[in-house]
């Protein structure tokens, strides 16, 4: 497969932000599949802190732990950009703060699976 040139997305915030009624990274999951951006991953951090929160880590007796999310999203620069001005006024509207980043990224290989 040729090389190709595409963005990634990543916004990190905590498992507890909400949109509205959703939850932060269930918001935005959603909104890409329903744009039909290329795809999204969300990974859940073990430790970690922002400019304005406490250091969060898990403790085993708690399950519901608000920890550090990373949200990435990979698509062309485009695309990317379009769904960044979507989501930027939701963003803003959060009483919790947040980071996004955006970085060229080189594809070597996007294979779809069997559905």
């Amino acid at each position: 497969m040729k090389e190709t040139e595409h963005s990634i997305l990543k916004i990190y915030a905590s498992s507890t932000d909400r949109i509205g009624q959703k939850l932060l990274y269930e918001h935005i999951v959603l909104l890409a599949r329903e744009r039909g951006l290329s795809g999204v991953t969300v990974y859940r951090g073990i430790m970690g802190y922002g400019l304005s929160s406490r250091i969060s880590a898990p403790r085993f007796w708690e399950l519901t732990e608000k920890l550090p999310i990373m949200i990435e999203i990979i698509d062309n620069i485009e695309v990317i950009n379009e769904f960044y001005n979507l989501i930027e006024p939701d963003l803003l509207g959060m009483p919790k703060g947040c980071l996004v980043i955006v970085e060229p990224v080189k594809l070597k290989l996007h294979k779809p699976g069997k559905h």
